[in-house]
Formats: structure tokens, sequence, C-alpha cells
């Protein structure tokens, strides 16, 4: 049995996931899949975001041994929680099995402009100041982040109910940012087995960074041909045939 680790994204938390996880426990009946929260989102929404990547990363580390799930993981992770699952990888090697990596984008592979697109900034500096209630910003976010999202209307009403139960805060969404922003990756790629899976349609972060990524660090991508930058909300089956191909064919 393998243990399947799961992150999210800026401010997103592991609920986010939804329908995902079911279509995943499809393709791996025998494992264990664990969403985590990073401090400062969902169950850990009243603690403070670190500043860092690294702290992320030791208190993932920490929950994983409260639950008494002991290595080795599988990571899979998206955009902030994939930068969390490569420093993971760099510093804790031992701890991993593999890692597959969500439409993430890493400082030095890629300039900032495409790391969070330009024509984004407006919504998002919206998200953080604007007087607007929690459905208005969670459909900005749904359309930011989405192109053909499974659920419709349900998906944004959990979303909704998410942010009303476990809000995230101005303080906490701007230490993430910071976190994000300061991380830079190692120039070579960690010591284990790695996916990388990319959205063609990625509005927020701009395809590109993952192709970059997987040239430079010469290791396996699969992309969307459609999806938005929730690529498991787009189409969790494609991502869980993906990663079912990826552990068949591994040295995992």
């Amino acid at each position: 049995m393998s243990t399947w680790v799961l992150l999210r994204g800026l401010t997103r938390e592991s609920g986010h996931w939804g329908a995902f996880i079911g279509k995943l426990h499809e393709r791996f009946p025998d494992d264990r899949i664990v969403a985590l929260d990073l401090p400062g989102n969902g169950r850990l929404h009243d603690l403070p975001s670190p500043w860092r990547i690294d702290a992320s990363v030791e208190a993932c580390r920490e929950q994983l041994r409260a639950l008494g799930i002991g290595p080795p993981y599988r990571l899979l992770a998206m955009s902030l929680g994939a930068m969390v699952a490569v420093d993971w990888a760099h510093r804790h090697p031992r701890d991993l099995a593999g890692c597959v990596l969500v439409n993430t984008s890493l400082r030095p592979f890629s300039p900032w402009y495409r790391r969070l697109q330009p024509r984004n900034y407006r919504a998002l500096l919206g998200l953080l100041f604007a007087e607007a209630d929690g459905r208005e910003r969670e459909a900005t976010i749904l359309r930011l982040t989405t192109r053909h999202p499974e659920g419709g209307t349900a998906v944004l009403d959990d979303w909704t109910a998410m942010r009303a139960a476990r809000p995230v805060s101005a303080a906490n969404a701007l230490r993430q940012v910071v976190a994000a922003a300061r991380y830079r990756a190692p120039a070579r790629a960690p010591q284990l087995p790695v996916l990388v899976l990319a959205s063609a349609r990625d509005g927020l972060v701009h395809p590109g960074c993952s192709r970059r990524l997987a040239r430079r660090w010469g290791v396996e991508i699969a992309e969307h041909p459609s999806a938005g930058h929730d690529l498991p909300l787009d189409d969790g089956g494609w991502v869980a045939e993906q990663l079912s191909r990826w552990a068949v064919i591994g040295p995992v």
C-alpha cells in the first residue's frame, strides 16, 4: 500500500480537492490518500501562514507524524503546494517515493510575468481588499482558475461554505504570496521520480512555466489541452489516469 499526500495552492484547503479524491480512490483502491492543509488554510486557518516554504514543509511532516502515518509518501501538489513538494523533495528525499507537480511555477526557471500572469493582478488585488461577499470572491476564483469545472453551481456552493467555515485571513494570504515569491528552487531535479502536469489553458500561471521546468529538470510532463489552473477540478479523471500510468511505469 502506498500513501498519497495531497497539497493545495494559495489560500486553498484540503476540501477544495472535492470529487477528485473519489476519482483517485477508484484508481488506487488499496492506497491511503491524505489531504493536508498548509498552515493558515482549512483546518489550520487560525494559524499564521509561514513566510518561508521550508516552514510549510516541516508543518506538513509534523501533521503526518501526528497522524501516525510514516514515509515514504507520494506527493500530489498544486501551485503553491507544489513549491512545498519541491522543497520537501530536496530537504528530505528519503521521505518521498515521488512527486507530481500540477501547474506550478518556480524561480529561477520562469519570469515573474509568467509565474502569475499580469492580466489577473486587478482581480487578485480585489480578492484581498475589495468588500465583496464570500460568494462573489469564490465566483471570481472559480472564473480565474477553471475552464469547464465539474459540478458547476454545486462547486461554488461548496467553496462558499468552506470560506464561511474556515476563512483565510488577508494577512495569511499575503504571507503565502510572499513565501511563494521568495522561494527559489534548486537548479537540479530531486533524486526521485517526478511528473509534471500542466493545463494548456491555465489563465493564472502560464503553462510555459511547467514546460520549462520539465525541460530544465529532464522530467516527464503531460499537458491537458483545455483545462484551466485547477486541473483536478476541470478534469479529475484525466489527472487520475496520468497518475495511474506514471505509478505503473515508474520505478516506485
